[in-house]
């Protein structure tokens, strides 16, 4: 046990706090700059390095070769070879990186109180949908419903299902039956969820498209929860334009 102690003290040797402290050793492995994104990123499922340049923009490939060769270093990353006709390698978690997913979801749910509305230039992939509904899943008993719901950017989509059940939300591929689907922007899908905005107000307003059993739309925000954001970051949602 000392041993492997003793080396995993070494791997994280370039740069340390030098505090006998978990925090300030997660810290160490996981507060670099551009980390916790591409962390995030695997989070949403493997990824090829060059599928890491859009959702990541800004990051030099350099910097991002950085960081997931220390992130393997510390396995909490791997690489892995896919098989013929794929011919290609990607970039996945280990067991101990997808351990990483509770703490993350808590930190994405307090950045959301701080988040506000979108920036003009602010960078958005409808990937992170997936993300966004683990982030503000119920953990308690939820309404036995089925959503499928569609993030639109521009001309790029990503689907996700949500269900109720006695064990919370949970969520799920796109593939699958479901008893109603949403269609709109990320930012009004987390808006309509949390209830910071209503379904029919979003309808009305041509942020939401809704198709399927209306008696399961009244069910639908009971799926999720959501701190209201911190005062200075309460422009409501209405104010946002359509999509």
């Amino acid at each position: 046990m000392r041993s492997r102690f003793c080396q995993t003290a070494r791997i994280v040797s370039d740069f340390r706090y030098a505090q006998f402290c978990p925090l300030a050793r997660a810290a160490e492995i996981v507060g670099e700059r551009w980390t916790l994104l591409i962390l995030r990123e695997l989070l949403i499922g493997p990824k090829r390095f060059s599928d890491f340049q859009a959702p990541l923009a800004g990051v030099s490939s350099s910097v991002l070769a950085d960081r997931l060769g220390k992130l393997t270093q510390r396995g909490v990353v791997r690489r892995r070879e896919l098989p013929p006709p794929a011919a290609a390698s990607v970039y996945e978690l280990t067991e101990s990186g997808q351990g990483l997913l509770p703490a993350i979801l808590e930190l994405a749910r307090w950045g959301a109180r701080q988040l506000g509305v979108p920036e003009p230039g602010d960078h958005i992939e409808p990937a992170w949908l997936k993300l966004g509904m683990l982030t503000i899943a119920r953990h308690s008993p939820t309404p036995a419903r089925t959503f499928r719901l569609t993030a639109v950017v521009g001309d790029r989509e990503a689907s996700v299902r949500v269900r109720g059940g006695p064990a919370g939300t949970v969520v799920l591929d796109e593939d699958g039956e479901a008893e109603a689907t949403l269609r709109a922007d990320l930012f009004t899908l987390l808006a309509v969820a949390s209830g910071w905005m209503a379904v029919e107000q979003a309808v009305a307003r041509g942020m939401l498209s809704v198709a399927g059993d209306p008696d399961a739309m009244i069910d639908f925000s009971a799926l999720f929860e959501m701190d209201p954001p911190t005062p200075e970051n309460q422009q409501a949602p209405e104010n946002q334009q359509g999509a």
